[in-house]
């Protein structure tokens, strides 16, 4: 018989039974009703994991943090997905980008290099070009590409080459 798990009496059973009713997402839930095991009837790890549903060692990491840190274990830590290790936040990535998206309007091209080297100015570390990418694309920028014509192009002089130029005589 192995070692039965206990959990610390942070809460009662009834603010923990409240918080089950309040919390959503499976694995929270998962958590709560391992914590509440191991408070009511506390058993061996393996066992609490089998009727919550969740891995004995998330058990026992579980118990063990919510035995130090309190309901701060589970409530503190976010789910999957976000944004945590963003170099800048949303609004400072408008403000970095606002000078080149005068440039563009004004004609003017912008490259990804140059753009990443004032990035990596700005955080101060080296980053890599997809970095850069995935901040554009946040940013609603497409591809950026050269214009498909010349700014200075002359469209009537243009027109006057094609006609005084030789064609291709059909075979």
């Amino acid at each position: 018989m192995g070692k039965v798990t206990r959990a610390s009496a942070h809460l009662t059973e009834k603010e923990i039974i409240a918080k089950l009713r309040q919390v959503k997402g499976s694995i929270t839930v998962q958590k709560w009703l391992a914590i509440l095991h191991a408070l009511v009837s506390p058993a061996e790890a393996a066992d609490i994991a089998q009727r919550v549903g969740l891995g004995v060692q998330t058990v026992h990491n579980l118990i063990s943090s919510y035995n130090r840190l309190g309901p701060s274990a589970i409530e503190g830590k976010p789910g999957k997905g976000g944004r945590r290790n963003q170099h800048m936040t949303p609004e400072e990535e408008k403000e970095f980008l606002a000078p080149f998206f005068e440039r563009a309007l004004e004609g003017k091209i912008a490259t990804v290099a140059e753009i990443q080297a004032e990035f990596e100015r700005r955080v101060g570390k080296k980053v890599y070009s997809s970095v850069v990418y995935r901040l554009l694309e946040r940013n609603g920028w497409r591809k950026i590409v050269p214009r498909p014509r010349h700014p200075k192009a002359d469209p009537e002089e243009q027109e006057s080459f094609k006609k005084t130029s030789n064609e291709r005589s059909p075979k």
